[in-house]
């Protein structure tokens, strides 16, 4: 069996980045000044992660911890694959630690390549007040990772929870909070279009602009000027 190393994980980034893709990075990432990036693609994160995925939590949790932009991807993207492997009684341990290290989960690619497959998940059984948690931190990634990790039950074709986070965050400051909402509304308008929006219609006034602008991005012209005319 061969043993896998945080070393060997760390060279195999420095390896496969890319100045092109770090310049892309610099362009659409809103990063701290200490964060740095090697300019990895997510398709190749997500091919390591599945051949790191027998990291220990202890591993994962320095990887975590470290200000390459990558690093931290690569860790979240291997929790990720540990809860796709782990029987869903067993999960809890894993998701105790994401929730506990959400600190580190401090951009939006991070937290959309991770609430959903990580978090979202355990919701299909769990208790959902953990979303009502999350939404009510003052840290902007733990109400985003709240948005998207419905994006599990959505899946399931189980839409009332983010009906219930667009309501409760309708009024949150950050832009990238409505771009997050108006993208699970147009999640649940693949799967249910005429159900999405009919919640528009009684909710339009309350919702943010931008919410709207996501949520009808693949209607049909017609119906999508009705929603966003004059908004």
């Amino acid at each position: 069996m061969t043993i896998v190393s945080l070393k060997e994980l760390r060279a195999e980034l420095q390896e496969l980045a890319e100045p092109a893709v770090r310049a892309q990075q610099e362009r659409v990432l809103s990063r701290a000044e200490d964060d740095e990036l090697l300019g990895v693609r997510v398709p190749v994160l997500r091919k390591l992660a599945r051949s790191y995925h027998g990291l220990s939590l202890d591993d994962v949790d320095v990887l975590l911890g470290s200000r390459v932009h990558e690093e931290r991807f690569a860790g979240l993207l291997i929790l990720a694959e540990q809860v796709r492997t782990t029987r869903a009684t067993d999960r809890k341990t894993l998701v105790d630690f994401y929730l506990s290290r959400t600190d580190c989960v401090d951009n939006w690619d991070l937290v959309d390549g991770s609430a959903h497959v990580v978090l979202g998940p355990w919701l299909l059984d769990g208790d959902l007040r953990v979303l009502d948690e999350l939404a009510a931190s003052s840290w902007l990634w733990d109400r985003r990772i709240a948005v998207l990790a419905t994006l599990a039950l959505i899946r399931e074709g189980r839409f009332e929870p983010t009906f219930r986070l667009v309501l409760t965050l309708r009024q949150d400051p950050e832009p990238l909070i409505h771009k997050a909402l108006g993208s699970m509304l147009r999640e649940i308008g693949r799967r249910d279009e005429p159900l999405m929006m009919a919640f528009l219609d009684r909710h339009l006034d309350e919702l943010p602009r931008t919410t709207v602008r996501y949520a009808t991005e693949r209607l049909a012209p017609a119906e999508r000027a009705r929603f966003v005319k004059g908004r």
